[in-house]
């Protein structure tokens, strides 16, 4: 297997989990900050649907998300109005789909960093005329960055091992929607047994090396660790 088959699915397995930590990290941050904070009769509605593609299968998931990303859905007709790129079967489309099936891998832990955060801090900002932006970003972001670190871990390795939701809506197209777990699964259906071994020895090195990386970095940051 030559070098060019590995680095294909694999740069676009860590693009699209990048990306996907990328933009959760934002849409997750006032979501999270409000469900930690809120006391809306709302708050349990949107804690569920939050929480809603743990316990659904990712078949299900894809189905639909299928069904609002193909050119007669919601979302694809919105793309092709706004002259947008067609969502199915596309990079964009799989985007789309790891942030519905990451999100509460990533609002849950923000939401558990934004609730351990003293009301005192916070009423003492308020006070003094913090503004409850200045207050989010000044007091809730900063206490919160071991929250965000585990949240975007979470999100980038939950986005890396998704298989279902990718085949559904992605399927394989090399160097559009053709990621590592799909390469795999494509291998050992052809009973190329040596070629899948290659690809998940090489998912399985990277994962560890960069989770590794990750958690040196937030000790080092973390005195009282050491």
């Amino acid at each position: 297997m030559n070098a060019t088959e590995i680095w294909g699915p694999l740069a676009l397995t860590l693009k699209l989990a990048a990306v996907t930590a990328a933009v959760l990290l934002v849409l997750c941050s006032p979501l999270s900050w409000w469900l930690a904070r809120s006391r809306s009769r709302l708050r349990p509605l949107i804690e569920a649907i939050t929480a809603l593609p743990i316990v659904l299968p990712p078949s299900v998931l894809g189905f639909y998300l299928l069904i609002c990303l193909a050119p007669e859905g919601p979302l694809g007709k919105l793309s092709s109005m706004l002259g947008g790129p067609s969502l199915v079967f596309s990079f964009p489309g799989l985007v789309i789909g790891s942030i519905v099936y990451s999100l509460p891998f990533v609002a849950q832990p923000l939401q558990n960093a934004f609730s351990g955060i003293k009301s005192e801090q916070l009423e003492a900002a308020a006070t003094l005329g913090a503004s409850n932006w200045d207050r989010f970003f000044s007091i809730a972001l900063p206490q919160a960055k071991r929250g965000i670190l585990t949240a975007a871990v979470l999100g980038f390795a939950h986005t890396l091992g998704e298989f279902g939701v990718v085949l559904m809506i992605g399927g394989s197209i090399p160097g559009e929607t053709r990621t590592m777990s799909i390469a795999i699964y494509e291998n050992v259906e052809m009973l190329n047994y040596g070629k899948a071994h290659a690809l998940a020895a090489t998912m399985l090195i990277s994962s560890f090396a960069l989770l590794l990386l990750i958690y040196a970095i937030d000790r080092k940051g973390n005195p009282f660790q050491r």
